[in-house]
């Protein structure tokens, strides 16, 4: 199974992640990178590994960068993965005794959200469709993300990832803000269009006061991260503020409505 699979990954300024997530890669054949255009490290850090192929492509969205990496791959499957993502040995032992001629179009994964490589207990990161058939799947952009179709049934693997994003807090809360924008229209839009379209989650977002509450209380105490220390405080921080201004962005847009 190992051997008809490619990784493919997105990058922009990665420096700080790539390198440890190429380095869980090394078991594939060729490694397929898709990059927007990095100023940093990462073209040079990149350049260690000969089973890296990079293809740079200036960045138009997220699925439009997905589905072109597709289109740069030859073998049946593909593992898709955001730079920092680190395979657990775990799950790479698992994918290497799946079954190859499965009647399985797609697996997804777990993630054990980490800080600065400390893991936490919990995490409001949900499961992923990151290993597919090249042919039965197709991105598509929702919100400030993007989504993954796969036309055929998807199983669930028992092992995990490491999401780690060592990257600086400035970086994050500048990406925060970009994505809050896109999501508020989104989410603005999505309601106008079809008003069933919305999860129970984004619905709460659109009432804005109490998103920023509510994820606080749960990830504190409902997820019990107040019980990994610092890290579960910086995590617990982090989603409340990218909730926060998300509903800042949200309100900004009803008070131009009244005006």
């Amino acid at each position: 199974m190992l051997n008809d699979i490619t990784p493919m990954m997105l990058t922009f300024n990665e420096a700080p992640n790539v390198e440890r997530t190429v380095e869980k890669l090394l078991w594939a054949r060729k490694i397929v990178v898709v990059d927007s255009g990095s100023t940093d490290a990462t073209l040079e850090i990149l350049k260690r590994f000969a089973k890296v192929r990079v293809i740079q492509r200036p960045f138009d969205s997220f699925a439009g960068q997905c589905n072109f990496g597709l289109e740069q791959i030859q073998s049946e499957w593909v593992l898709s993965l955001d730079a920092d993502y680190v395979l657990s040995q775990e799950l790479v032992d698992e994918i290497a005794r799946l079954e190859e001629g499965a009647p399985v179009a797609g697996y997804s994964a777990r993630f054990r959200y980490c800080i600065h490589g400390r893991p936490l207990r919990s995490t409001l990161y949900p499961p992923r469709t990151v290993l597919y058939r090249r042919d039965k799947a197709r991105y598509r952009d929702e919100g400030h993300g993007h989504r993954v179709r796969i036309n055929g049934p998807v199983r669930r693997l028992a092992s995990w990832i490491d999401h780690d994003d060592r990257k600086p807090l400035n970086r994050w809360f500048h990406e925060q803000c970009r994505y809050a924008a896109v999501e508020a229209a989104h989410l603005l839009g999505a309601a106008s269009a079809e008003p069933g379209a919305l999860s129970r989650a984004d619905r709460v977002r659109r009432q804005i006061v109490w998103a920023p509450a509510l994820v606080f209380c749960y990830t504190l105490f409902g997820q019990r991260l107040l019980l990994d220390g610092w890290a579960g405080w910086f995590y617990v921080f982090q989603r409340t503020l990218a909730e926060l201004v998300l509903s800042l962005h949200l309100l900004e847009q009803k008070v131009k409505a009244l005006g």
